[in-house]
């Protein structure tokens, strides 16, 4: 009984410590994305609306989607130069759009995301997901 009662607070002290550990990721709305657009950035607070990508297949959305939610809180502040891309996901009319900043990294570097109406906060993607934008927004 003794040895029970000791597990049973281990395990649940592996569980509080595992819920107090989780890290700060982005998210977007529990919907259906409808599509994503991506622009050329012209800076900080806005997004250009010269549209040059829409993705709109699912296998497309579903990989911006696991890039930008599996992007996790920076330590560092916005970069100081401005974001390469803006990206705007929708889920249609009745819904309203997330607006974010990129800055693309190059082969083997993380990339930088941030949300268009957020004062400071960034989030990096992994290389592996660098990877992957880079072959959605530039064709690699």
């Amino acid at each position: 009984m003794r040895v029970c009662v000791v597990f049973l607070v281990f395990l649940g002290s592996l569980i509080v410590a595992g819920c107090t550990n989780q890290t700060d990721t982005m998210s977007l709305l529990d919907e259906k994305i409808e599509k994503i657009e991506i622009s050329k950035s012209k800076g900080m607070g806005s997004v250009n609306e010269e549209i040059f990508l829409v993705l709109d297949d699912n296998e497309s959305i579903n990989v911006m989607k696991k890039v930008i939610t599996f992007a996790v809180m920076n330590e560092n502040d916005i970069p100081m130069k401005e974001p390469d891309y803006d990206v705007v996901v929708s889920y249609g009319d009745q819904f309203p759009k997330h607006a974010i900043h990129i800055w693309l990294g190059n082969e083997g570097e993380d990339t930088i995301l941030s949300y268009l109406v957020e004062d400071g906060g960034t989030y990096k993607t992994s290389v592996k997901n660098t990877k992957k934008l880079r072959e959605l927004i530039l064709g690699e």
